[in-house]
């Protein structure tokens, strides 16, 4: 399937612009000439099967991995020091202590990133239903993926980036954090880029997305365009675009 329909909007500067962006992992291409623009104060879905380079292009927007080949650019700057003070990420892989308490990493956390918001962590641990004084080796895996949306969303960063958010979370409870994730939690024009496979759930909340297929792009465009061009759901498309 061709069919790409794009935004554009000229009174603002993207947020991240790729430009025939190449990742190598010795012999493998991770992203092969990605082009790609996303505009300010979207919620974007990073759609694709797991290996299709979806966290690569996570990593290389948070600055944490450099591409191979192309451009990449962040509120109009090469991924560094300024832009990662507006970036937060939400790895998918748990990198916390196990001997810390929920309050106790909350607040770690805050000591390298200063714009992590107390009063917004508490009202995030009661609506994801976590206790301050848990450990987190003692949760299990949906909690401690709740966990960092509470650590990623008390940031005021003006870029989220998520991968697999959903992972380890029940499927009864995913659209309810998800229309809380955009609803009462999101920051005034914050710019969310959620990677999944989980798409029946997410895809309401989608403003664009972006289907990645083996490093390259195989559809993007507005969400509500595409499922009036194509008549189908974004979950339908993910599977006649991705299999």
């Amino acid at each position: 399937m061709s069919i790409t329909v794009q935004e554009h909007n000229q009174s603002a500067p993207p947020v991240v612009q790729l430009t025939n962006l190449v990742k190598r992992y010795g012999l493998n291409k991770a992203l092969n000439g990605v082009d790609l623009t996303i505009e300010g104060g979207k919620v974007v879905g990073l759609l694709g099967h797991n290996g299709s380079g979806k966290t690569t292009m996570l990593k290389i927007i948070a600055g944490l991995r450099s591409p191979s080949a192309g451009t990449v650019e962040v509120f109009g700057m090469a991924p560094g020091v300024r832009t990662k003070q507006r970036v937060a990420f939400l790895p998918e892989v748990n990198a916390y202590y196990d001997w810390m308490s929920v309050d106790y990493l909350i607040d770690f956390v805050k000591s390298f990133h200063p714009d992590l918001n107390w009063d917004r962590a508490e009202v995030l641990k009661k609506f994801m239903g976590l206790k301050g004084n848990s450990k987190v080796g003692a949760l299990s895996k949906g909690q401690q993926a709740r966990l960092k949306l509470v650590i990623g969303l008390s940031r005021s960063a003006d870029l989220m980036l998520l991968d697999e958010p959903l992972a380890g979370i029940d499927p009864p409870s995913r659209a309810r954090i998800l229309q809380a994730l955009v609803g009462e939690f999101r920051q005034e024009r914050q710019t969310l880029i959620i990677s999944t496979h989980e798409v029946k759930e997410a895809e309401p909340i989608f403003d664009h997305v972006v289907f990645l297929r083996e490093g390259r792009i195989a559809l993007e465009g507005n969400a509500e365009a595409l499922r009036a061009e194509t008549g189908r759901s974004m979950e339908e498309l993910f599977g006649e675009v991705l299999e």
